[in-house]
């Protein structure tokens, strides 16, 4: 189940490292990255709609390969944050600062990882 939604923009590997907007959906397992041209079409649409794209182009970032989300400045209109994954790879985006994806993306990571340790302790 979603917790947020929204669109957040990251930025590419390529060597022009252009920020491209993504629709965005955290849950409570990670964060879900969905080009933005594969959005759901609207429920009152009559005529058919093209083809999306195909699912491969969704990325999810699960939780349990994510180490920490760093809060890298604030600039202008935006807040630019990294999320670091446990390969050391690391994701660069920024969105809005009134927006708060960092903070509820740090939030959710934390309740995910008390949660995992919870059930190490039962087990």
């Amino acid at each position: 189940k979603a917790v947020k939604e929204g669109v957040l923009e990251k930025r590419s590997d390529g060597l022009l490292q252009l920020w491209k907007k993504k629709r965005c959906i955290l849950t409570e397992e990670g964060l879900l990255l969905i080009p933005p041209k594969q959005q759901p079409p609207p429920q009152h649409q009559q005529q058919p709609s093209p083809p999306a794209e195909p699912a491969a182009k969704m990325k999810e970032l699960h939780f349990s390969n994510m180490k920490t989300v760093d809060c890298v400045e604030r600039k202008g209109k935006y807040v630019y944050f990294t999320v670091v994954m446990a390969e050391g790879k690391e994701i660069d985006f920024r969105c809005a600062q009134e927006q708060g994806w960092n903070a509820a993306i740090t939030l959710q990571m934390v309740q995910y990882k008390n949660r995992q340790a919870i059930l190490a302790v039962r087990s």
